[in-house]
Order: structure tokens, then sequence, then C-alpha cells
């Protein structure tokens, strides 16, 4: 049976469509979600895209968070059932709704970076990074203004004792990242945030290699599993 994957769509998404092409070529079935629409029509997992939702114009991801889909997606994510992948913007809505700690700020240099971006892959105890081995090294891209993440020492201290730093900038992060994090996961390892694109890295015709295709191959091995 195929998974079927959602990909929210908030205005203001840009990667939503690379989402949904990402996931069909790791063997998926995408099927589009509309922010307005309080029903995630018994999808598998769901991807939080990236973009511009409501045009940033709080904090990146703040006003997404009140959206109708949400109200579906958070208890379910929050329980460890549902599968959620956060990119870039998505990212920092998971943050915004306290799905995952800490805050996505604006990058150190002020600057947008638009950027071939090497990580090291730290955990694999995810629904999303299943594909990949421990300290393996991945080349994506990395597109964004408000990339550093941030968060209380404590806090910082949990994700590393708890194996839920994801992912890392390799070489040191670009646009400021505490301890170089690139991505972080919650308790259950089923919601990932991500601040890089894996979706622009799954054909070598249209990305600087198809490294990011782990991250969509990864959810179908368990979903497939579970039915």
């Amino acid at each position: 049976m195929t998974a079927r994957v959602g990909v929210v769509t908030f205005p203001g998404s840009l990667d939503d469509r690379d989402a949904a092409r990402a996931l069909r070529i790791a063997g998926a079935e995408p099927v589009a979600l509309w922010h307005a629409d309080p029903d995630l029509k018994g999808v598998d997992a769901v991807v939080l895209p990236g973009g511009f939702s409501y045009g940033d114009y709080l904090r990146c991801g703040a006003i997404a968070r009140f959206a109708p889909i949400m109200s579906e997606l958070v208890p379910a994510a929050r329980s460890g059932r549902l599968p959620v992948l956060g990119i870039c913007n998505g990212f920092q809505i998971l943050c915004e709704s306290h799905l995952l700690p800490g805050a996505l700020t604006r990058n150190a240099s002020r600057h947008f970076l638009n950027r071939d971006q090497r990580l090291r892959i730290e955990s694999t105890a995810t629904a999303w990074t299943g594909a990949y081995t421990p300290g393996e090294e991945v080349l994506v891209v990395l597109k964004s203004g408000e990339g550093n993440y941030v968060a209380d020492p404590a806090t910082l201290d949990d994700l590393e004792r708890g194996g839920r730093v994801v992912a890392r900038y390799a070489g040191g992060a670009p646009n400021g990242s505490q301890r170089d994090i690139a991505g972080i996961a919650n308790e259950h390892g089923n919601v990932v945030g991500l601040m890089p694109h894996p979706e622009h890295a799954v054909e070598a015709l249209t990305g600087p290699s198809v490294d990011g295709l782990g991250f969509f191959t990864s959810i179908l091995a368990p979903l497939a599993h579970s039915t």
C-alpha cells in the first residue's frame, strides 16, 4: 500500500510543489492539504514546506500556527502518532506551535543565504532519517534569512542528551545556529524540523545531489510496516 503524505500549503508557501515532487520520487503519494481546512484527510504523515507563510508579517510561522489545519495536526503530532517534517518555514512553524523547542531567528550575518550546504546526520532514530547512517554527510540546499537556531543552554543540553539533534552544519553553521544545529526532533522522533531543503536535492538534474531523498524514503518503511 502506497504511503499517503500530506503537504500543507499556507499563503506564501513556495516549496509545496517541490516537496510533493520529492515524495513522488521517493515512492509516496503526495496529498495536497490546504491551511484553512482542518481535515488531514487520513494521511500517514505530513510535510510542512518552506516559504514565507502569511508573508512572515509577525514572526516566521507565528501566524501559521493558528491555521485551522494545525488544530488536527498538533495533537496528532504531539501524541507521537503522526510523523511530521517541517522544512525551513515549516521548522519555524513547528517551533511556534511548540511541537519543537527553541526558535529560529535572523541569520547572524543579517543576510539571506542561498547556497549548497553540507550537513552531518547526527541521529537516524527518527521517522525521517532512518535511511541514513550516523555521521553521514549529505549535500542539500540552504536558503533562508531566519535560520539561526537558538535555545537556552538547558534546552540545548536536553536535545544533546536525548539524541534529538538530527543534523548539524558540517564545517560550522553559516547562519550562526547554536551548536551548528541544522535540525532537531521531538521526544518521540516523529516530528523533525530541518532548516536546509532536502526536497531540492532529490535528482541529479535539478539539485546539487540526490542526498536529500533519504528524508523522504525514510518514512516509507515504518509506514509500510504499520499497514
